[in-house]
């Protein structure tokens, strides 16, 4: 297996009604899909979700934040 660094994927998501692309690596979408199975949501949902708490901060980086929140208190 290549270890080498994959660059950032893009995505594209509905979020209220509107179509939006995030930017993110492929090992932070595995673990916003496991946080969305987790949580018993759609990764749609999810993403959603943080970015309905987010204020003006950037939502890819949200999602990753959101991700290592979930690391840290073992909810994935």
């Amino acid at each position: 297996m290549n270890d080498a660094h994959r660059g950032p994927v893009k995505r594209s998501v509905t979020i209220a009604g509107h179509r939006t692309s995030l930017s993110l690596e492929p090992e932070f979408w595995d673990a916003l899909n496991t946080l969305a199975n987790a949580r018993k949501m759609s990764l749609a949902g999810l993403v959603a979700a943080i970015d309905e708490k987010r204020g003006r901060s950037n939502l890819s980086s949200e999602l990753r934040i959101a991700v290592l929140k979930a690391t840290k208190t073992d909810e994935i």
